[in-house]
């Protein structure tokens, strides 16, 4: 296995990002792209042994840093800028998948038979994988790890929608860091003005390609009844619940071992099985 990191990408918005590429020894079965979840990053925890596994049995893949994520060029380890952080937006990650997608395939290959294109997103990155594939026919399989079932799920369950309309800027923590990131008022506009747009419903029963739905019954981030919901939508799809997971399967940031969590492994083994057809 061979890996390229911190690829520079550039979008049609012009924030530019960073791309890891892990490419398998033997020739490529498919293309699969990983998409992070909110307060995420490429480099968070255990995501380079769950890219590697795929590696090790053919997949080519790819993981990058969403362009307003909050890490930086110089800094792709931290949240270091909270303006990009408080200025990012839907319409802004979707560009960012579909950047990523067309690279892929100029670069790599993907999106021919031989070389598939996979997508796989964890938590909000769930829902954006799920919008994206909805619209793009090159996206042959879909797989969601803790996929949120609403993306306006983080501030409707809070009920913080009337306060950050009122100051805003709606402040969010991240726990590991206690650092405070903004979101500005602007963000809620955009979802609140395109609702079909952005609504995972007709999405799903829009999307043609093969689904995964992976969720963990311990997760306290997003429920299990997210994954419920997404299944419920899109009853040929198919759910995998793994015992005792939480929202980020046993991982965590930074994470020194060299092996798995069991519960991750779970879930690179059920996302292989179904790759494979099984």
């Amino acid at each position: 296995m061979q890996t390229e990191n911190n690829l520079l990408i550039t979008p049609p918005h012009g924030r530019a990002f960073l791309l890891d590429v892990f490419h398998p020894h033997q020739a490529s079965r498919g293309v699969i792209i990983f998409a992070h979840g909110f307060k995420g990053f490429k480099d968070w925890g255990h995501w380079h042994l769950l890219a590697a596994g795929f590696a090790r049995v053919g997949y080519t893949f790819v993981k990058f840093n969403f362009s307003h994520n909050g890490t930086t060029l110089e800094e792709p380890l931290a949240l270091a800028d909270p303006e990009a952080f408080g200025a990012n937006n839907y319409r802004l990650e979707l560009i960012d998948l579909g950047t990523v997608v067309d690279w892929c395939c100029e670069h790599l290959g993907a999106g021919s038979p031989e070389r598939p294109i996979a997508l796989i997103g964890h938590s909000r990155g769930g829902g954006i994988s799920i919008l994206h594939a909805a619209q793009d026919e090159r996206i042959k399989i879909l797989i969601t790890w803790a996929s949120v079932d609403n993306m306006a799920f983080a501030w409707q369950r809070s009920g913080a929608a009337e306060q950050w309309r009122k100051e805003g800027v709606l402040w969010i923590t991240n726990a590991r860091t206690g650092q405070q990131l903004p979101l500005y008022l602007p963000f809620l506009e955009d979802v609140e003005a395109h609702p079909t747009q952005y609504a995972l419903q007709p999405a799903l029963q829009k999307l043609t390609c093969p689904l995964l739905i992976i969720h963990g019954n311990a997760d306290p981030s997003v429920p299990l009844a997210a994954a419920e919901q997404l299944h419920q939508w899109k009853p040929e799809a198919k759910l995998v619940i793994i015992d005792q997971a939480d929202h980020v399967f046993g991982g965590y940031h930074p994470y020194p071992l060299t092996t798995l969590p069991p519960p991750s492994q779970q879930l690179l083994d059920r996302s292989l099985a179904f790759l494979a057809g099984r």
